[in-house]
This record gives C-alpha cells, sequence and structure tokens, in this order.
C-alpha cells in the first residue's frame, strides 16, 4: 500500500462513522509491525488517541483490532508513553482482563506485559478500586491482588472460557523489576493472610504452557532480589520455595545421588516418578539456576541449600547438560556452595543486600544498573530487557 493510501486509512479511525472505523482497523492490523508503523505517528500521535477509544467499543472484533494494534506498538517508546502514562486508560485495562465475559482478555494481557515495560507500571501497585461485572469474585480491593487470583483463577478457563490469562505473567516479571513489585510479592498480604509469590510457584512446572513457565520463573528471580525475604521464602512452614527451583532440573535419572544425598532432598524430590524430566527450555533453566545463585547471597541460605542436597543436584544437572550457560551457572552455584565460610560473616559482599541496593527508582535505565552490579554472581539476563510480545 502507498504511504498516501495508508495515512489516509488511519485518518479514518477517527471518522464519525462506526462502519468506516471497522475497515479501516481491520485494514491496519498488518501495518502495525515494521516500518510502516511509523504512519500511526502522525498528527501527533493522534491514531493512537483513536486506538484507545476504539478498544474501549462494546464490539468484540473493534476492540480486538484496537488492542492487536497498540499490543504491536508497543515497541515503540514514544506510543508505549503515551499509553503507559494514561493511568485512566492503565485501570481501564485492568478492567477488561477482571471481566469474566471479555473475549478479548488474554490479549489485553498481552498489551497490559508490553506497558509494563513503562517505568510507569509501578501505578498498578496503587490502584485500589476495581469496577468490573466480576466483582463479587475478587476479595480483596487492590488491582494487582486481583490480577494475581485471576491468573491462578483462570490457568484452566474456569475464570473465562475465553482466557487463560498466561502473558500475566510477562507482566509479573516486567513488575517485579521495581523495588515495589518485589517487595510486594515477597509480602503477605493482608486480604488472604498468602504472600503472593507462593500463588505462582505451582506453574513452574505447568508444561504445556512456556509462557507461564518462562513468565513465573522470572519473577521469581526477581523478587529474589529482596535478600532480607530469603529465610522466609526458604521455610519449609511457610513459602517453601525451594523444592519448586529444584523440581523443574530435577529427573527420576539423577541415578548417581547416593543414599544419603537422596535422603536429605526435600520431601518433594525423594520419589520422582520414572517419566520425572528436566524442563525442556533451558533458557528456563538458566533463570531458575539463576535464582538458586541469588538463594546463595547469605551464610544461612547457603547452609541451608546444602542440607536439602542442592550441590548433588547441580552436580547431576552439569554433567548432564551440554549448554554452555547451564554448565556456567552451575560452576557459580558449586562455587558458593563448596566455598569455606567464613564464621563471623553472614553475608557476601559480591552480592548487594536490599540496604546497598537502596530504594533505587526502578525504570528500565536503573533496573540495567542493578544487573549490571549483580553480573559477576547472578549474571542478569532478560527480564526487564525491551522486547515486546507482538500479536499476529
Amino acid at each position: 500500500m502507498a504511504k498516501s493510501e495508508l495515512e489516509e486509512l488511519v485518518e479514518f479511525l477517527h471518522d464519525e462513522r462506526d462502519p468506516v472505523r471497522s475497515v479501516a482497523l481491520e485494514h491496519l492490523v498488518g501495518f502495525s509491525v515494521g516500518p510502516q508503523a511509523s504512519v500511526f505517528h502522525n498528527d501527533n500521535f493522534r491514531p493512537i488517541l483513536d486506538l484507545k477509544v476504539l478498544s474501549m467499543s462494546i464490539g468484540r472484533t473493534t476492540a480486538l483490532h484496537a488492542f492487536t494494534i497498540l499490543a504491536n506498538l508497543c515497541s515503540d517508546l514514544k506510543v508505549r508513553d503515551i499509553i503507559a502514562t494514561d493511568d485512566e486508560y492503565l485501570q481501564f485495562l485492568v478492567n477488561s482482563i477482571l471481566d469474566v465475559n471479555n473475549r478479548n482478555a488474554d490479549l489485553v494481557c498481552i498489551l497490559l506485559a508490553n506497558v509494563a515495560k513503562h517505568e510507569n507500571a509501578k501505578k498498578f501497585f496503587t490502584f485500589d478500586k476495581v469496577q468490573t461485572a466480576s466483582n463479587d469474585v475478587f476479595k480483596s480491593p487492590k488491582a494487582i491482588d486481583c490480577l494475581i487470583d485471576v491468573f491462578v483463577k483462570g490457568a484452566d478457563k474456569s475464570f473465562n472460557k475465553s482466557a487463560n490469562f498466561d502473558y500475566l505473567s510477562f507482566f509479573f516479571a516486567d513488575v517485579s523489576r521495581f523495588v515495589e513489585g518485589r517487595k510486594y510479592f515477597v509480602t503477605e498480604q493482608k486480604y488472604d493472610g498468602v504472600v503472593p509469590i507462593s500463588k505462582l510457584l505451582v506453574f513452574t512446572e505447568m508444561y504445556d504452557s512456556k509462557v507461564r513457565r518462562e513468565g513465573v520463573a522470572s519473577t521469581i528471580k526477581n523478587s529474589l532480589f529482596e535478600v532480607e525475604a530469603h529465610v522466609n521464602l526458604l521455610d519449609e512452614d511457610g513459602v517453601n520455595i525451594l523444592p519448586y527451583l529444584l523440581l523443574p532440573i530435577a529427573t527420576s535419572e539423577d541415578a548417581n545421588l547416593d543414599e544419603e544425598e537422596l535422603f536429605k532432598l526435600p520431601d518433594e524430590l525423594q520419589l520422582l516418578p520414572e517419566d520425572k524430566r528436566r524442563e525442556p527450555i533451558e533458557e528456563i533453566i538458566c533463570v531458575h539456576l539463576e535464582s538458586l545463585l541469588l538463594l546463595c547471597s547469605t551464610k544461612s541460605a547457603r547452609e541451608y541449600l546444602r542440607s536439602k542436597s542442592v550441590y548433588p543436584l547441580i552436580r547431576e544437572l552439569h554433567k548432564n547438560s551440554n549448554n554452555d550457560k547451564v554448565q556456567e551457572i552451575c560452576d557459580r552455584i558449586v562455587q558458593m556452595l563448596m566455598r569455606d565460610e567464613d564464621p563471623n560473616n553472614d553475608k557476601m559482599e559480591e552480592i548487594p543486600t536490599k540496604e546497598e541496593l537502596g530504594d533505587i527508582e526502578s525504570d528500565e535505565e536503573e533496573a540495567k544498573k542493578i544487573e549490571q552490579r549483580l553480573e559477576e554472581e547472578a549474571e542478569e539476563e532478560s527480564s526487564d530487557d525491551d522486547e515486546i510480545v507482538e500479536v499476529v
């Protein structure tokens, strides 16, 4: 399509006639990725404002096309800024996800995940009231609590038959980059007395959804930057996070563990079925290994990991993996667990504590600075990169 024709088509997004806008939307979806997407910058980004209005339409197809275009355009920092700084629109997105009758809920989850790469995503932790037709389903008035609960309840489409909410895991991964996010995920919430991260742990082995496993793994890793929460997270009578990090990297073929090593494993790993296999995606294995590495931040946590036969499991993984990065992180964990301990020091100088990190403004630039400081031990990578989810 010629540039002039495309520009004319974009102009129709704010036509007063509904059929005209609908036809324009349908034809513009294919131009929301690639170099021609710059046409949405026209007239000082007026098309973005039009798309936000159209996404609020009660017509499913109109909203679907508008959400699709907006989600794809989030790769453009200026467009993302326009969307992410509109608090009223962010609240609308949350409400849309929590609406049991919304057949576009999964698409809105993708848009929300892309928007969450903006520093204003911290605002999601301040949204209190969620006005939807499904209000009676949620016990908390806080948006973030409701999003967690719908992610858990909706995994099997029992909440919304048109949505599984998998891409909320990417949203959680991005908001957990912020200080506010990390603290939220590791802090018991008053409305149900549960630590939010504990609700996500079961999905580390949901093998029919790579998206869930990947997003949850990154959320766990980011939350573990809260070093002072490690003791509570490891507590077997509390969150009991360790088995959920070890199960994805364990297999029934770890035959070289001796009887004593097997006996020391967490109960959940002692009687694995014969068909138990490791996480098939090596990048996700690396994220779990980075989480274990972060748990090595303090002497007390390292001693706990030793007491639970973490080293033998890492040894077996190292032996049976051909992936260079997996082996490298395994080596780092082994160095941490097998080193001699200073009896007078409970903290590793190489890994900053929460006090050393401080209450940093966690925008993308600051998040990268944190990662650089942790790179020697945690080899931080993809949790806060700028890659968005494109809708094809």
